[in-house]
């Protein structure tokens, strides 16, 4: 399995990746800045779903195609893109302001939300793709279970720092009850979404090696 020295070495670098907020990172502030800590915390279990599945993926090898493959690569660029904007605009065009949310259905799909920002956010398959794989050594065993544990360990931390995250903004919301300022938060989190929809969009693919 993974030495303990590279392991120490991977979670001190992934510690320090996920303490740069990215496009997840944004969207999960605005979410939970947006609509309070427990819509924050259930979009961050959809994005960390999302990070393990990506684990998955490059355990056998998906992630490579997609960042390899300049239809697949852009494909997911503009699905997420596309999808950001339309969250954009849904919160823009809003002429309430946001609720809490107490149901099962609402919960499903904010879950739904994360999972999907994730999973079309073509910077995380970068990720897996040139960053994980440099900490797999086939000296030391299966490259695949590596991988998982690798990817295992990284969606553990980003439990953490992004719950923090989420935990934090969603205090903005305990103080911001009054409808007009909570409409206002609404239409700054759409802007907020559209534009990481034009950045995601904006998003090279990476260079072959």
């Amino acid at each position: 399995m993974v030495d303990p020295t590279t392991l120490l070495l991977f979670t001190g670098a992934s510690l320090a990746l996920l303490a740069v907020p990215g496009p997840a990172v944004l969207f999960l502030i605005a979410r939970s800045a947006d609509q309070g800590r427990r819509a924050g915390l259930v979009s961050m279990l959809g994005l960390e779903t999302g990070n393990f599945l990506y684990a998955v993926a490059a355990a056998v090898g998906l992630t490579g195609l997609i960042a390899a493959s300049e239809i697949g690569f852009d494909g997911v660029k503009y699905a997420g893109a596309a999808y950001l904007v339309w969250l954009g605009a849904r919160a823009l065009l809003s002429r309430e302001g946001p609720v809490t949310v107490a149901v099962p259905r609402g919960r499903s799909r904010l879950f739904l939300d994360g999972l999907l920002v994730q999973l079309l956010n073509p910077k995380v398959a970068v990720f897996f793709l040139a960053f994980l794989p440099q900490f797999d050594d086939p000296a030391r065993g299966h490259v695949v279970a590596q991988t998982l544990l690798l990817g295992t360990v990284f969606t553990l931390l980003a439990v953490v720092t992004d719950g923090t995250c989420a935990v934090l903004a969603g205090s903005l919301a305990q103080v911001l009850r009054r409808p007009v300022a909570r409409l206002r938060l609404t239409r700054v989190s759409g802007v907020v979404f559209i534009g990481l929809g034009v950045s995601a969009a904006l998003t090279g693919r990476p260079a072959r090696c």
